[in-house]
């Protein structure tokens, strides 16, 4: 029976865990036999330090967002490379793997955070780990503190990723466009009729971005009371002091919903939406752009979701809310205006043509060959991206 680790990173509910289990479920489904297990290093070491680490990381973000951007923009993504950054606190997460590696025995190992893989990727080059491992980003960009070295397949957010990897590294192994994971039940699908816009009577828009309660949401709150042509779903997460106080309104256009832990009710939610307000996380943006979904942003949160926006506004994929300027008519400029949705639909096109693996098949097939037995020779070029498995070293 095969077994495969994934590395999200710290406890607490993220994009890296619902990456995690849109791959183990993908994998799963077709791998009925095999074992999938998901661990966080830094609870496998200490739980204060996991509890200490990821309330200090919430409260940095409230309270202090421009430090934590510049710190984060200058150590984790304006630097070339990882190799040394931190060196005082490597060898106790790498003695931690190297006893989770000989405890579990795993055939296949997929990371879905930068941490786990950086520390992962120096056992691989010091010839102490010859498990296979997988690395699966989770935002529209690639920070420094990915593990490159010995990692043998990437599981790329965007072209531009790719050619960013492949120019500062270069030997790079298994490389595929993929786009962020996003789990199987939430359907890709087509864009709509730009028309259909008009022909509703009350557009249904989702809003999303509550659950941490950091951002500039509960100012957006404001502006939407006072809608008439909108419907509004709020998705509140675990957030239950703000789905409180949207019921206390007792508004008909504004709907609190609770934390949905089923994918396919989600998919159908995504399906029912004419548009969605949101923060440019990386699993929920990707997710949207699988349903062709219209999606303005309400704020960023500094570092990566800021980054995130560097990828995303250029390319046309979301619109920007100005915060001086009425919510309600920027929505119906942008989802009444044929121009204009006409050009968001060209750029999902595109964002899409430039996926190497466009089904949940063809991204199975690319990892399940790590756990082939023919690792010794090269195996496939794809016809239209030039993905491949080099020669193993």
């Amino acid at each position: 029976m095969k077994k495969i680790l994934f590395f999200p990173h710290l406890r607490m509910q993220s994009g890296h865990h619902q990456a995690a289990e849109a791959l183990m479920d993908l994998l799963s489904e077709r791998l009925p036999d095999a074992e999938m297990k998901k661990i966080d290093l830094i609870t496998e070491t200490n739980t204060l330090l996991e509890k200490m680490i990821s309330e200090g990381y919430m409260k940095w973000i409230h309270h202090a967002p421009a430090s934590y951007d510049f710190v984060y923009k200058h150590l984790f993504y304006d630097s070339i490379s990882n190799e040394h950054q931190f060196k005082w606190y490597q060898p106790l997460f790498m003695r931690k793997m190297r006893q989770i590696l000989k405890r579990e025995q795993p055939d296949l190992v997929v990371c879905t955070h930068s941490f786990p893989s950086s520390i992962i990727s120096k056992l691989k080059m010091r010839g102490e780990c010859d498990v296979p491992v997988v690395n699966a980003y989770t935002d529209l960009f690639i920070n420094c503190v990915w593990g490159r070295d010995g990692i043998d397949a990437h599981l790329l957010p965007t072209d531009q990723s790719k050619k960013n990897l492949e120019r500062n590294h270069p030997k790079p192994r298994g490389m595929a466009v993929t786009g962020i994971p996003v789990h199987p039940e939430i359907k890709r699908t087509d864009c709509r009729d730009i028309t259909a816009f008009k022909d509703s009577e009350h557009p249904i828009v989702l809003v999303a971005g509550g659950n941490s309660g950091i951002g500039r949401i509960d100012n957006l709150f404001e502006q939407l009371k006072q809608s008439q042509q909108f419907h509004f779903k709020v998705l509140c997460g675990h957030n239950k002091r703000l789905h409180a106080e949207i019921e206390a309104w007792n508004l008909e256009h504004i709907e609190a919903l609770p934390y949905i832990s089923s994918r396919s009710e989600m998919n159908d939610l995504y399906d029912c939406a004419d548009a969605m307000i949101t923060k440019p996380g990386g699993v929920t943006v990707s997710e949207g752009l699988r349903k062709c979904l219209p999606m303005f942003i309400h704020s960023a949160l500094p570092g990566q979701e800021e980054i995130n926006m560097d990828y995303l506004v250029p390319h046309g994929l979301v619109f920007e809310l100005q915060p001086r300027e009425e919510i309600e008519s920027q929505l119906r400029h942008v989802l009444m205006d044929e121009t204009r949705m006409h050009r968001f639909q060209q750029a999902v096109s595109r964002y899409r043509d430039a996926i190497d693996l466009k089904s949940d098949d063809e991204v199975f097939r690319f990892i399940i060959r790590l756990l082939e037995p023919e690792t010794e020779k090269v195996m496939e070029v794809g016809s239209k991206a030039g993905f491949l498995f080099p020669v193993q070293e």
